[in-house]
């Protein structure tokens, strides 16, 4: 008689297993077509799908195909700890935020100037004498930092902007006194030593109240507005009325047309510099009675589309609203907004939110 016992102890493979079994490029396939915030969950389940998900062919794949998201990194202080941190704010397949801490990101200087370039993120300068001269540059696909070159001179209160590839750096040099310019290149990856200007007519120098566009920084103090061209190290006092009229500030800019929300509005306004026009943006009532309680908020601008991040009462707070906004320019200059999503997620007492960036990964 012939025994069925190894029959019946054999057990069907694990998906898993018929998942690993496939061809290295159809594995790729597989895995650009997932939310990158599913990775770090792919991470834990082989070494060979650790692999997968941190390799740079990867990364490179899903660049050439389109399929990069933003990534909303957000660097707060830690108030019990006197630190910086990082955290990602994503949405979860069930629509809800989740507020990751990226653990191998060391803590920063907060005062330093942070500009999102492609999938990186620049860190220049900071408040504190031993990163006045700090050049960092943050891979957000891997979560590594790598130390660049150090600045010429030693600056804090920097604002940074990126025009033609290059990541225009001004600060105050507090040794002579004076308004300082450098200039990395992004794409050589080093300082241009030629374009370092060390004493330029800038005036105060503002963390939250400048704006770039068309290669111009739009900027703005307690008495007057100003336009100033990197390339050119000019200043221009901006004649324009209305521009000063409004006391704006954590603008970001999308198709060289500047956003703010007003706290004292509760609006969220634009300004376009060629018609010298303030205006709101429309159609938002669904988000607006969420601010009511807010004075403080991040923009980030990518792709037709903002993310708006505030907390709900206080810049230390237990939560903060997050939301995704869509633009349409619509007949006779009207910019009209759809509200995507727009939820709360639960952040530490102790900590205040000092950056906010929107990544493209």
């Amino acid at each position: 008689m012939t025994s069925n016992t190894g029959r019946e102890d054999e057990q069907p493979p694990e998906p898993t297993s018929l998942i690993t079994s496939l061809p290295k490029d159809v594995m790729f396939d597989i895995l650009t077509r997932l939310p990158r915030y599913e990775y770090s969950t792919l991470s834990l389940v082989s070494k060979q799908f650790r692999s997968l998900v941190t390799s740079p062919e990867l990364y490179e794949i899903r660049s050439l195909i389109g399929v990069t998201e933003p990534f909303f990194y957000a660097l707060f202080h830690d108030s019990r700890s006197r630190k910086s941190r990082w955290n990602i704010i994503h949405r979860k397949a069930n629509g809800n935020l989740l507020l990751d801490r990226i653990h191998s990101l060391p803590a920063m200087d907060f005062d330093g100037s942070f500009v999102a370039v492609g999938s990186r993120i620049y860190v220049f300068g900071g408040k504190k004498y031993q990163t006045r001269q700090r050049a960092l540059s943050i891979d957000c696909r891997f979560h590594t930092v790598e130390h660049l070159p150090i600045m010429p001179v030693p600056i804090s209160n920097t604002i940074a902007e990126i025009i033609d590839g290059r990541i225009y750096v001004i600060g105050h040099d507090y040794e002579k006194s004076k308004k300082v310019m450098v200039v990395f290149n992004t794409e050589t990856q080093s300082w241009e030593l030629g374009t370092t200007k060390l004493n330029i007519e800038f005036g105060h120098t503002c963390l939250t109240r400048y704006a770039m566009m068309d290669g111009k920084l739009y900027k703005r103090d307690n008495v007057e507005s100003n336009v100033y061209e990197p390339k050119m190290c000019k200043r221009e006092r901006e004649r324009d009325d209305m521009q000063n009229f409004h006391r704006w500030k954590n603008a970001c800019v999308g198709d060289n047309i500047v956003y703010y929300y007003d706290c004292n509005r509760k609006e969220l306004r634009t300004y376009d510099p060629k018609q010298r026009y303030w205006g709101v943006v429309k159609g938002l009532g669904r988000l607006l009675p969420k601010t009511r309680s807010s004075y403080w908020i991040g923009a980030a601008s990518y792709g037709g589309k903002l993310a708006l991040v505030f907390p709900n009462e206080s810049w230390i707070t237990n939560y903060l609203w997050c939301g995704e906004i869509s633009l349409e320019k619509r007949e006779g200059g009207e910019i009209w907004g759809k509200l995507e999503w727009c939820d709360e997620v639960l952040v530490d007492e102790n900590l205040y939110m000092k950056n906010f960036l929107a990544v493209m990964v």
